[in-house]
């Protein structure tokens, strides 16, 4: 776990975590999250909330990856359009069957070597092959699971990858929300920060009983505080 210095910060680390717990975990802007922090008698500028979370995202982040558990062994992998500055790219993302976030990567293309990319990555990421690949119709997974010579089945389907479709909606929303990804560099950091505190966070409270739902919520709590606690 890397340690986390508050140091030569005016506000003390409780409200720092706060600000980026806010603007992360819900589709906040800087603006909605100064707004809410003056209400509890807070004055802190979004610049101020913007550097806390481009500082401090990242190591979050990382953390918060520590902590979570091994995925499963089915990877769902999609692709979705972003606009960057008026210019057609490709976001390019993996989950688990549970729905949780493999990896994320912002390319401008939609071929065989983006999707290798992406593979590629996640084997390292990952640390294991998945024991089944479920993706859409698009060629460029096939090429690229014939190269890297994965003994992965590969399932393709316009409704077996609802998984990795439906999760887009998160992303959607958060673009919708900061008016559109300034660059490819921003967009990447962004989503791959956004990642792991929705992991962390998400819990499919429509499969579960309320009583779970507490229990799970105590234990996404007791990660966050344990990811972002002062050295």
């Amino acid at each position: 776990m890397q340690p986390i210095s508050y140091r030569r910060h005016q506000f003390p680390p409780e409200i720092i975590q706060q600000a980026v717990w806010l603007y992360l975990r819900f589709t906040l802007s800087y603006r909605d999250v100064e707004e809410l922090l003056a209400e509890r008698g807070l004055d802190i500028s979004y610049e101020t909330v913007r550097r806390w979370v481009l500082k401090f995202g990242p190591v979050f982040a990382r953390n918060l990856r520590r902590l979570r558990l091994r995925p499963s062994d089915i990877w769902h992998m999609d692709e979705m359009v972003v606009s960057i500055q008026g210019t057609r790219m490709y976001l390019w993302r993996a989950v688990d069957s549970e729905g949780a976030i493999l990896d994320v990567l912002v390319q401008p293309r939609r071929d065989k070597a983006a999707a290798l990319r992406l593979m590629r990555k996640l084997l390292k990421k990952q640390g294991f092959a998945p024991g089944v690949l479920v993706t859409d119709k698009l060629p460029s997974y096939g090429a690229a699971h014939r190269e890297l010579g994965l003994s992965a089945r590969h399932e393709q389907g316009p409704r077996k990858n609802n998984r990795a479709e439906n999760s887009h909606q998160v992303v959607r929303r958060r673009e919708q929300k900061m008016q559109g990804f300034k660059s490819l560099g921003s967009a990447q950091r962004f989503l791959s920060i956004h990642s792991a505190v929705y992991n962390t966070f998400y819990l499919q409270r429509h499969l579960i009983s309320r009583r779970t739902l507490r229990l799970f919520r105590a234990e996404a709590a007791e990660q966050w505080q344990h990811a972002t606690a002062a050295a």
